[in-house]
């Protein structure tokens, strides 16, 4: 019989390790052409839009979707997992939670593959709940001694300073300005909601990685076409996402100022099947848009572990 997974069982459950490594496989399967993903679709209404992201797994015997609807009262994030097999439904997981840790956790990998293994100081544009995941990911990914946090709703980043610096056991400290994040930094992330460029590009020092997790609108731009241009290598999650969705590349795919050809996924670096990161003064970027196959091979992770702990409501359908 399916589970009902709540937010409070996926929290007790998924730890940013597990999401790594689910996040980690789905790239590999997409690579391997062992994976199917089909970009966002959206239905807009007035007040609700819902959001709607389908995949399949068949090597991991899963095939599911994630729904979520935004509105001015709230999100409400749904992932439906079948069996890839029988067409069984197997899991209903509320994934408000499991989503902030996955979409942090693709940072994680990208700076894993992509950034200088000895980066120590990290700057972060965002200090909101996406900003949370993405944090304790790269944490989790590089012997980061140092991350300055920069956002624009100054009251609130004490706090989120504060327990990051709990939860990661490493030193997460306000930063004054948005060039103060930027220089000295090994790897930046951006996980905003802007519309214009966080921060210039001559700011930009040898060997940066960037990841840019909050443009996924043609209306979203946290890296302007400057930066985009100083990068050695231009990664994704998946090229027909990125170009459907990247904020920061459509206007120079439409210029033709960068080629599609151009967009490497991140996938094709781990597999070896494209190099990364080849000398220690490249500057290398991840867009980061989201993928279903994210979700499922997370949430398939979290559902192994439910059963394991016997947690979870059985849904009576076949």
């Amino acid at each position: 019989m399916a589970l009902f997974l709540s937010e409070s069982d996926v929290k007790r459950l998924l730890t940013v390790a597990m999401a790594l490594e689910g996040v980690e496989s789905a790239h590999r399967d997409l690579a391997l052409g062992q994976a199917m993903d089909t970009p966002r679709a959206r239905s807009r209404l007035p007040q609700t839009v819902l959001h709607i992201l389908q995949g399949a797994l068949p090597a991991q015997g899963v095939i599911g979707y994630k729904a979520y609807t935004t509105n001015r009262s709230g999100n409400r994030f749904l992932v439906h997992l079948f069996d890839a097999a029988s067409g069984r439904l197997r899991a209903v997981i509320e994934a408000d939670y499991m989503g902030m840790i996955r979409t942090g956790a693709a940072s994680g990998l990208a700076a894993k593959w992509l950034a200088r293994p000895d980066s120590t100081v990290a700057g972060i544009f965002g200090a909101g709940w996406q900003a949370e995941g993405h944090v304790r990911a790269i944490c989790a990914a590089l012997p980061l001694e140092r991350v300055k946090v920069f956002s624009r709703k100054a009251d609130k980043l004490q706090a989120f300073c504060q327990r990051m610096s709990e939860v990661t056991g490493v030193a997460v400290v306000p930063a004054e300005s948005a060039e103060e994040t930027v220089r000295g930094s090994d790897l930046l992330g951006t996980v905003t909601t802007a519309t214009q460029a966080l921060f210039e590009a001559d700011w930009l020092e040898e060997g940066v990685h960037i990841n840019a997790a909050g443009s996924n609108a043609l209306i979203r731009q946290e890296l302007s076409e400057a930066a985009v241009k100083r990068c050695d290598l231009i990664t994704v999650d998946a090229v027909p996402t990125a170009l459907a969705e990247a904020g920061d590349l459509l206007s120079l795919l439409e210029k033709g100022r960068l080629h599609s050809r151009q967009l490497v996924e991140l996938g094709d670096v781990i597999i070896g099947r494209h190099a990364g990161r080849s000398s220690a003064g490249q500057i290398t970027l991840f867009e980061s848009q989201g993928m279903a196959i994210q979700d499922l091979a997370v949430g398939l992770r979290v559902l192994a572990a439910a059963e394991a702990a016997g947690l979870g409501q059985e849904i009576p359908v076949q």
